[in-house]
């Protein structure tokens, strides 16, 4: 399991970017979970996503979409019977359970604005 973290500020061409760059696919890197910071999010309230990618959002982005400043990006490769995501009422964490033969994985994005600890 490979995870790639990146704050994109917020910017379409640098998400767009990295979900389409052939780094991220490369047999030798294959990278399953992106972490993103500070994502694109477009005039639907939804963030830039390729049939590669499955976005999973903070619990509160439907309720506060505008104050959604991260999110994870799961391969699509990666079966969902193998992941879900956990509840956690924030806009700044997104958390998601992994299982697999190895074991249980807790992952946590968590945005720290800088002016809290």
């Amino acid at each position: 399991l490979t995870i790639w973290q990146q704050n994109v500020v917020k910017s379409p061409t640098c998400q767009h970017d990295l979900i389409s760059s052939a780094t991220l696919m490369h047999d030798n890197i294959n990278i399953n979970i992106i972490a993103l910071q500070e994502p694109a999010i477009n005039f639907k309230n939804q963030t830039i996503a390729s049939r590669d990618w499955t976005p999973i959002y903070p619990m509160m982005h439907e309720k506060n979409p505008e104050q959604t400043r991260l999110l994870l990006l799961v391969r699509a490769t990666l079966l969902t019977n193998n992941w879900q995501q956990i509840e956690f009422q924030s806009g700044d964490v997104t958390a998601i359970k992994i299982q697999g033969e190895w074991g249980t994985l807790y992952l946590f994005n968590i945005y720290n604005d800088c002016e809290h600890d």
